[in-house]
């Protein structure tokens, strides 16, 4: 049973399948909204652009009556003059024409933005497999485009039948009416069939762009499995991740293990913990936490220690109480300042003895740490308390 669930396309696409699709061109459109547009803008153009355009073309039907004696006799002026007018009648148009070029470009992209996708242009010869024309000829998205057809067209048809039933007594007096009264009366009467039936389009594409934004998320649903492939393909493989993992912490060792001959001392446990100490004299910074580990990482700091002559100091809180606060590269924090005071001023005690200067120093002894800083303590406080 998980395996089927596995294989059933029931997760919404991924962030990644849905720019997929979208570079091969698959986005979801509304025909039918794009056509409600177009509509509107080509009606709302000739509703305001109408009485220029009329008057233009009376201006040109004028003119295209009258024409002077010499063109009769020479074409190239007969030429010339019905270029001017076909250039007029085109000016004339001009302004309806360039709205409803606007809207066929931006109606379609209302829904899904525009793509310019190559390999969309790349020729798919599946399209000329008979076998998959006749699958999509009987698939269920047919039926829902014949469906919809059919609903649009009774949907307008009825919209067209009730405006002329309803003006059907102001159709029939328009040939009693002057001409300008008739001409100015029937545009008024197409105008409105025109806005009702463009209206119930606009209807259409109301349900018609839910629909088709469910039918391309539902298009491009996805198995549980194509997630998790999508997702190693993304991160890449576990065990790839965990050498790279392994080999930056490698690196990262090396480059703390290099720095240790150049400490002032090393904090030990002595055997669990090992924290190479550098301070800069002069400098107005507190001393700097430059290496630190566990276990065999703490002993390999002790042996690098012993090669290159770095003091080694045996003081357990304090070892716990760095390697638990202080991070790589980062100074000490004021609360560890007094306690560190004391690993230097013996550190700097040796260095002069060794120099020839002064007595062997008195190694110190338990160096505390204030309360809440060293992790052994806590830990012996919450046992402690647990038993309690």
């Amino acid at each position: 049973m998980a395996e089927e669930s596995d294989l059933e396309k029931t997760e919404q696409a991924s962030p990644q399948r849905l720019e997929k699709a979208r570079e091969e061109g698959d986005v979801p459109r509304s025909r039918e909204l794009a056509m409600f547009v177009s509509l509107l803008v080509s009606g709302g153009s000739i509703w305001f652009a109408g009485h220029p355009v009329v008057s233009s073309l009376q201006t040109l039907l004028r003119g295209g009556l009258q024409f002077e004696p010499a063109e009769a006799h020479d074409f190239s002026l007969l030429t010339a003059h019905l270029a001017h007018l076909l250039l007029g009648v085109l000016l004339a148009f001009a302004p309806i024409a360039g709205a409803v070029v606007l809207a066929a470009i931006l109606a379609p992209a209302m829904i899904g933005g525009w793509v310019i996708s190559p390999s969309a242009l790349v020729p798919d010869f599946n399209r000329l497999n008979p076998l998959t024309g006749i699958g999509h000829i009987f698939s269920l998205r047919t039926l829902v485009e014949l469906v919809k057809a059919i609903a649009k067209a009774l949907l307008v048809g009825l919209v067209a039948w009730t405006v002329l039933r309803h003006d059907s007594h102001e159709v029939l007096s328009l040939g009693t009416e002057p001409l300008r009264a008739g001409l100015a009366h029937s545009a008024s009467l197409i105008w409105q069939a025109y806005l009702s039936m463009t209206l119930a389009l606009g209807v259409v594409a109301l349900i018609d762009v839910p629909y088709q934004l469910w039918q391309y998320a539902d298009k491009h649903k996805m198995t549980r499995q194509e997630l998790r492939q999508e997702a190693r393909e993304a991160e890449g493989d576990p065990q790839l991740r965990a050498r790279i993992r392994a080999q930056q912490r490698e690196l990262a060792r090396r480059r703390m293990m290099a720095e240790v001959p150049k400490a002032d001392v090393v904090v030990t446990n002595p055997t669990h913990y090992a924290v190479a100490l550098k301070y800069a004299d002069n400098s107005g910074r507190a001393p700097t936490v430059i290496a630190k580990g566990m276990g065999e990482v703490a002993g390999k700091i002790r042996e690098l220690a012993n090669e290159h002559g770095v003091p080694l100091l045996e003081a357990p809180p304090l070892a716990r109480a760095l390697y638990a606060n202080v991070e790589l590269d980062r100074e000490i924090p004021e609360s560890l300042y007094t306690a560190v005071a004391e690993v230097l001023a013996y550190v700097y005690q040796l260095r002069s003895w060794k120099q020839g200067r002064g007595q062997y120093p008195v190694m110190p002894g338990a160096i505390d740490v204030p309360p809440g800083l060293d992790p052994l303590e806590a830990e012996t406080a919450q046992a402690e308390g647990e038993s309690a």
